[in-house]
């Protein structure tokens, strides 16, 4: 099935997804703007405020849609460039939290090779408005099936590959990601690789965001839950300033 998306596909997500965010800012912008009749606010305080809000509200969308819509994320052209083997005994698996975007890509780039989708959502602990809300429009590849995080229905050593697609830092218990990890290099094989692609909590992304950025963890963070989920290696790359790229072995 060929996937195409639409004109600023993506920055249209992070609006309908994020709508409840918008909504409280610009009620609140237009709470400050009133009361500047009322209380005589001081100019400069005035408009650094607004400035300030205008800022949260617009620069998020104008990062998204370049990373997004307009850097060729969705190419894929930096996981082609990781030549993995694409033959009928490979074996890979993508993970998501219920928005799926990337598995009909995935099967494009590696044909010949089988993959099974995993959806880890779990209503009662992954409770982000933005996810419930992406889960609805979300794409359903064939046979995707429902999993807890802590358990992956595979036998050791059977994965070849693991995509994890901005999806794991909904899991926001580091205890959590620390069992779905270490589930994720039981089942892999020992020369499997496991390949996360996030937005890290650090300065680009805190320049795009703002306080959004607390909802991503630090590479530190990352670093830390994939060694003491006992990954041998764990190597960053730069997709954009705004995005990660994990391959872990």
């Amino acid at each position: 099935m060929e996937i195409k998306r639409r004109k600023f596909q993506g920055v249209l997500n992070i609006l309908s997804f994020n709508r409840h965010f918008y909504v409280f800012g610009l009620v609140v912008m237009a709470m400050i703007i009133v009361s500047q009749y009322i209380l005589n606010w001081n100019k400069d305080l005035f408009w650094l405020v607004i400035c300030g809000f205008i800022y949260g509200l617009i620069m998020p969308l104008i990062v998204s849609a370049y990373v997004y819509d307009f850097s060729g994320f969705y190419n894929f052209d930096w996981l082609k460039k990781m030549n993995l083997e694409d033959t009928e005994q490979n074996f890979n698996l993508n993970i998501n939290a219920g928005f799926d975007e990337t598995s009909y890509i995935i099967k494009d780039i590696l044909p010949q090779s089988k993959l099974q989708v995993y959806d880890f959502y779990n209503a009662k602990q992954h409770t982000e408005p933005a996810i419930i809300r992406a889960r609805k429009v979300s794409l359903v590849y064939p046979n995707t099936q429902q999993i807890a995080s802590n358990k992956i229905p595979l036998e050791d050593n059977s994965v070849d590959n693991i995509f994890l697609m901005s999806a794991i830092h909904e899991i926001r218990k580091h205890e959590e990601k620390i069992k779905f990890l270490k589930e994720c290099r039981r089942v892999c094989k020992p020369n499997g690789n496991v390949i996360m692609v996030e937005h890290l909590r650090d300065f680009p992304n805190f320049f795009a965001f703002t306080i959004g950025f607390t909802h991503f963890f630090s590479k530190k963070t990352w670093e830390v839950a994939f060694k003491e989920a006992r990954f041998a290696s764990i190597n960053e790359s730069k997709f954009t300033p705004f995005m990660s790229i994990f391959n872990c072995s």
